[in-house]
């Protein structure tokens, strides 16, 4: 039976007893269904309007592609620590179905500006601070050397291999190695908190201007433990709005002295917190510069690509800033050169 006969049926029996259209049409659910969203995996997001003008969340996770525990059992996480998640009202986890409340339409990335992002960045780290509070070692999946090193991986396979179409040399090679170990090192001495690992300015939901459970969190069902910082700099970095490193810095602060007074186990001088800040973000642009080329070439989702300028800035500026990492500034200068070689 097909996914949106099985999904429509199933939403029969979910609502049934609800108030139905005075005239309904014979093929007419009493429901409207249409897209919300998409997001960079399998799963697929539908609004559902209600006759009473009320609204719900449908996500679509196809169980031979997708599990939705991971997302159950976050969201009673999240939730337990007084975050805003959505609500769950009904699933179907044999079918991949489950029928959530509607957070809105209005994401941080549409309403971000100079005079708004004080609020909403303020909101955010107290959601953010909240996740991490509430953390402990168990109950999540590890977010350890070997998951780490895979999201490496996916620089040199999709971006510099499949995208820029370059082979590395031996030495080229080498230079990439020494660069890995060294991010690595780095992020597994971070203390460990629960990471939501995608906290940006599309998953966070903006519900109302001074909503007190401001923002709205979504799309955590891959969520980890692991390093303190990998999440606010998925947040200050984010691949889809930037700010001058004035303001950032500024954000970034008011998030060190939040977590500071919560008791979390930042450094103490702001300047070894925010070393260890660039170095996760350096993971994470290697890791979303590959998994955007792998989002075009194998999923067909072209428009990432228009963001990864953004990313390939965050990860210059941190690798010409420190030592270690200034090989690896020298390489992307020889892979810019290559390219414009075969561009010739």
């Amino acid at each position: 039976m097909p996914r949106t006969v099985l999904l429509r049926d199933w939403l029969g029996s979910c609502l049934a007893g609800r108030p139905q259209r005075q005239h309904p049409d014979r093929d007419d659910p009493g429901f409207l269904i249409e897209p919300a969203s998409a997001d960079a995996s399998f799963r697929r997001y539908f609004r559902i309007t209600l006759p009473d003008g009320g609204t719900r969340i449908v996500m679509d996770a196809p169980p031979e592609l997708e599990d939705c525990r991971p997302f159950l059992k976050v969201a009673g996480l999240f939730r337990a620590a007084g975050v805003h998640v959505p609500e769950v009202y009904a699933e179907d986890l044999d079918n991949g179905y489950l029928l959530l409340s509607d957070l809105g339409h209005t994401t941080y990335l549409d309403v971000l500006a100079a005079a708004s992002a004080p609020l909403l960045y303020h909101q955010a780290n107290q959601a953010l601070v909240a996740i991490q509070s509430a953390s402990a070692p168990g109950v999540l999946p590890d977010y350890d050397g070997a998951l780490l090193a895979r999201e490496l991986a996916l620089f040199p396979d999709w971006y510099i291999a499949r995208h820029l179409g370059i082979a590395l040399d031996v030495p080229q090679q080498g230079v990439l190695r020494s660069v890995f170990d060294k991010i690595l090192a780095n992020n597994l001495a971070q203390p460990q908190v629960f990471v939501h690992r995608d906290y940006h300015s599309r998953n966070l939901m903006a519900c109302g201007e001074n909503y007190p459970n401001n923002p709205g969190v979504i799309d955590f069902q891959d969520a980890v433990y692991g390093p303190l910082t990998y999440d606010l700099v998925s947040l200050y970095r984010d691949a889809y709005i930037d700010w001058p490193e004035e303001n950032e810095l500024d954000f970034v602060i008011r998030y060190w002295e939040m977590a500071r007074a919560a008791g979390l186990p930042v450094h103490a001088a702001f300047a070894d917190f925010y070393r260890d800040y660039e170095w996760m973000g350096a993971q994470r642009q290697l890791k979303v510069l590959g998994i955007f080329a792998r989002l075009c070439y194998r999923d067909g989702k072209a428009g990432y690509i228009n963001d990864m300028p953004r990313v390939l800035t965050y990860l210059r500026r941190t690798c010409e800033r420190y030592l270690d990492l200034r090989p690896l500034a020298r390489l992307l200068d020889q892979l810019d050169k290559q390219c414009a070689e075969k561009c010739s």
